[in-house]
């Protein structure tokens, strides 16, 4: 959970882990809320057969990018922002990657529940939102940055860099020296994380947080559709298996 400081607690990022964010100035933690979450629940029909491969998420399936060489770069910036370590999956094997993808392409990706005509100007810090662009559209200027800038340093696609010079690109965004036509690169950087860490913490239901790992790695409950009086009153840390939103529309 965030602090009134804007410092992260010890326990919600492991140094390690969060490398990348603690050498860029980028500290955050806790569970996201809302936010992003625009997304559909599927539910098993009844007499649908279940797959014998276990194994298939079908969930995994792009919705608003075409290139798959875009979604690899999306995919290669997510984990650097949120690795796979020690003590948990990175944002790959959390979904985040497509959790993304199913934002950009619903009304979060259209900026469709915000002002978005003019004027336009380079805003304050707490303005918010300040282009012309929609989301989707400034991702996708933001990967083309990141693909130009990968090749033109060093003449490789981003995803086949080493972490560090990865991690050298992404400052650049955050620092404001690429250009990106509409938009500062650290903005797009600033939208990046935050979509990352929601894709790592939200609700299973939207695509990310695969197997609520996410959840488990801070021990979150999930939703839990009420507390014994005893987890109420009891001042000791009490471990509760955690519970999605699909449990209770199964049930």
């Amino acid at each position: 959970m965030v602090n009134n400081d804007n410092k992260t607690d010890k326990e919600d990022y492991d140094p390690r882990r969060r490398k990348f964010l603690k050498n860029s100035g980028i500290a955050a933690g806790g569970v996201v809320g809302g936010g992003l979450l625009v997304g559909l629940f599927g539910d098993t029909f009844e007499g649908e057969e279940k797959s014998e491969d276990t194994n298939t998420d079908y969930n995994d399936s792009r919705q608003f990018f075409k290139r798959k060489e875009d979604f690899d770069v999306i995919s290669a910036a997510t984990e650097r922002i949120f690795p796979e370590e020690e003590m948990g999956p990175g944002a790959i094997e959390l979904g985040v990657p497509y959790y993304i993808d199913r934002q950009l392409a619903g009304a979060w990706g259209v900026n469709a529940n915000e002002y978005m005509s003019g004027p336009f100007f380079e805003g304050e810090v707490n303005q918010g939102y300040q282009t012309r662009m929609k989301r989707n559209e400034l991702f996708m200027a933001g990967i083309q940055a990141i693909k130009e800038t990968s090749d033109k340093k060093y003449e490789e696609n981003f995803y086949d860099l080493e972490e560090e010079k990865q991690d050298e690109i992404l400052k650049l965004l955050e620092n404001d020296e690429i250009d990106i036509p509409g938009a500062n690169s650290s903005l797009f950087f600033e939208q990046l994380i935050e979509a990352t860490l929601e894709g790592a913490y939200c609700d299973p239901a939207y695509g990310g947080n695969k197997n609520m790992a996410g959840w488990k790695m801070k021990e979150y409950p999930g939703v839990q559709m009420n507390y014994t009086e005893e987890e109420l009153i009891n001042d000791d840390f009490k471990k509760i298996k955690p519970k999605p939103l699909r449990e209770y529309q199964n049930s």
